[in-house]
């Protein structure tokens, strides 16, 4: 115990930390995006409240949301550490030797990417988490004939709304939802949330390019064999895929809903 928080206190040990915190936010944008795929079904947002009340109500997937806003939180701080006493560490200028020559644009803007990032998770949350967590969405019934498939929809008066519920009578499903899809439409009518989401996702993009690579490198994964994978998986899976992912969103129900 003596020596944990020496290690854990030191450059090195911040480092580990935000590589953990970061790899598991890595894992969680995967998740995310596989399940707000589902704003893209033409369903009048059925499959999206289903999965946004699973999330948000399933025990063990609550618990994991509690560890996501802890990660997201010692992440933010153990950077600003290391970014102030980086810059203590080193005040001023050296006359002879240029660090851009060794260095990307995005590794020496992570600081500036990852406060787009903050602001974006706060935006993100009040116009979503928050609203859908303090009954500020509106209500939806779905009634789904059992024999042949068939679902209509029709919006719920506050009254008539208690909470999350499926029945079946004469054959016929019926699910009342608050409908955090109508939210998403909703807000996503706003040209500049749109473009701050879209600018957000190309600072993710940066971000994660520099980061997921970093992030290994810290825990020690640093075999030949291995570093063309991770640097593959960085680039194209985190840098390109996840964040056009999560950028066609918004310009989905902007520019086509």
């Amino acid at each position: 115990m003596s020596n944990s928080k020496p290690v854990l206190s030191s450059s090195l040990g911040r480092k580990l930390i935000m590589s953990l915190t970061g790899i598991f936010l890595c894992t969680f944008l995967i998740v995310h995006l596989i399940g707000n795929l589902q704003l893209f079904k033409n369903d009048e947002g059925y499959a999206f409240n289903n999965y946004a009340y699973f999330m948000t109500h399933f025990t063990p997937i609550k618990v994991v949301s509690y560890l996501l806003y802890a990660s997201i939180v010692v992440h933010a701080i153990y950077a600003l550490v290391l970014s102030i006493k980086n810059k203590a560490a080193r005040p001023v200028n050296y006359a002879q030797f240029d660090g851009k020559a060794n260095s990307t644009w995005n590794s020496r803007n992570m600081g500036i990417l990852g406060t787009v990032l903050l602001v974006f998770i706060a935006t993100h949350m009040q116009n979503f988490w928050w609203k859908y967590h303090n009954d500020q969405v509106p209500y939806i019934e779905y009634q789904t004939d059992l024999a042949t498939g068939n679902t209509t929809s029709r919006v719920l008066e506050a009254s008539e709304f208690n909470d999350y519920q499926v029945t079946v009578e004469n054959n016929v499903e019926t699910v009342k939802a608050r409908d955090l899809y109508k939210q998403v439409d909703f807000a996503f009518e706003n040209p500049l949330l749109v473009g701050f989401y879209v600018l957000a996702m190309a600072a993710l993009a940066f971000h994660l390019i520099h980061g997921f690579k970093s992030a290994f490198q810290t825990i020690g994964v640093s075999h030949r064999k291995y570093v063309p994978i991770i640097e593959f998986i960085g680039v194209w899976g985190f840098g390109v895929i996840i964040p056009i992912g999560f950028a066609l969103m918004p310009l989905y129900f902007y520019f086509v809903k």
